[in-house]
């Protein structure tokens, strides 16, 4: 919001008042604007409400320590109220603050007190200008950051998948006729999976290029959540298989659909499943399961046998690209688990992970249930 620079006479008292959204901001501007209409003064007096959660600058600017506060900004300098008590603060600066008026009145012709309004108004609106050029410029590093980050992981993340799908597709061109319809069938498999594997990497790391402070747009309707879940079971049995590993589900006949968007709802139980087909040793056991918790949500769970993750880690593997020392060397850019937690929240749920090192891991989130109008 910019400031008011509708100034209609060099002589007017002005006030700026700061409070935040706590119950009594409102109750505190009425008890100082009936105030002001009882002090007497020669001179107007014009107050202005600022939540210093919209115009922080100005905070920055008056070096603002507690709320509620008042700024008297003209006639200069500058001086501070603050504390619960401003209604009486207010009556013992009120005649000192009028006569600075009358001294401006008697002293000041007035070109002079336009020039230091002029002033005022411009300093104000620098320091506005000045708190948005900072903001754009950690917006600007943090895209850079993110740019550097994506390139020198790209060509290692991507080659991996693309070589063994290039290999699978090469056996087969070699190969034609030779080749058992069993054999065969298992190259074009492993060539779909490793196509599908880098589509999901692509796919995630469009969603994070959008930002994390722009909203995601959903298309959320009524969703039978356990055909999903049967369907997301289907799609990684494959890969499952290869690494021996069994695969559990727990989806009861009767859990409730979901008020949800299928193909972001599908992106998370994917980005779970594979994270846990990856860390998941040999003959080891992934468990897809969701409950009906309460009236108003369904809880899903992915659980695996893997290494499982230290407790000053679990909340930071949902953070923009982080990457735990065990993942330095595997495929993936490290935003999988911050999309979900995106895409969960964004659906008004929550996600998060119970685990211990060495016994695995656990990843819950909620989704709402759905409701006929």
């Amino acid at each position: 919001m910019a400031v008011s620079e509708d100034y209609s006479t060099a002589l007017t008292l002005r006030l700026l008042v700061f409070v935040d959204r706590r119950a009594g901001a409102r109750e505190l501007i009425q008890r100082i604007r009936q105030q002001l209409e009882h002090l007497s003064g020669d001179y107007p007096t014009q107050i202005e409400l600022v939540e210093v959660g919209e115009r922080p600058y100005l905070v920055e600017h008056y070096k603002l320590v507690a709320t509620p506060a008042l700024v008297k900004t003209h006639p200069t300098p500058a001086q501070v109220l603050a504390g619960k008590d401003l209604a009486s603060q207010l009556e013992v600066w009120w005649p000192r603050w009028q006569g600075q008026l009358q001294l401006l009145d008697e002293d000041r012709d007035a070109e002079e007190r336009g020039e230091v309004l002029e002033q005022t108004a411009e300093l104000l609106q620098l320091s506005e200008e000045v708190f948005k050029l900072r903001q754009q410029q950690v917006e600007l590093k943090e895209q850079l950051l993110f740019k550097d980050r994506i390139l020198a992981m790209l060509a290692h993340d991507l080659r991996n998948p693309l070589s063994a799908a290039s290999m699978a597709i090469e056996t087969l061109e070699q190969n034609q006729g030779k080749l058992t319809p069993e054999l065969s069938e298992q190259l074009f498999g492993h060539a779909r999976t490793q196509t599908r594997v880098m589509e999901s990497m692509i796919a995630d790391l469009l969603e994070a290029a959008r930002g994390t402070s722009s909203e995601l747009s959903l298309s959320t309707a009524e969703l039978p959540f356990a055909d999903l879940c049967r369907e997301a079971i289907e799609e990684v049995a494959q890969r499952a298989a290869a690494k021996k590993l069994t695969l559990k589900t727990d989806i009861p006949d009767v859990l409730p659909t979901v008020h949800a968007d299928r193909d972001k709802i599908r992106q998370v139980l994917m980005n779970l499943l594979d994270n846990a087909i990856k860390y998941t040793p040999e003959n080891g056991t992934i468990c897809l399961a969701a409950l009906h918790r309460t009236s108003q949500k369904v809880e899903v769970s992915v659980t695996d046998t893997g290494p499982g993750i230290p407790a000053e880690a679990r909340e930071r593997v949902f953070s923009d690209m982080v990457r735990l020392a065990r993942d330095r060397n595997s495929e993936g850019y490290g935003i999988g688990l911050f999309l979900c937690r995106r895409i969960i929240r964004s659906h008004y749920g929550r996600i998060w992970v119970n685990s211990e090192p060495g016994e695995g891991s656990s990843f819950h989130f909620t989704l709402p249930v759905y409701r006929v109008q």
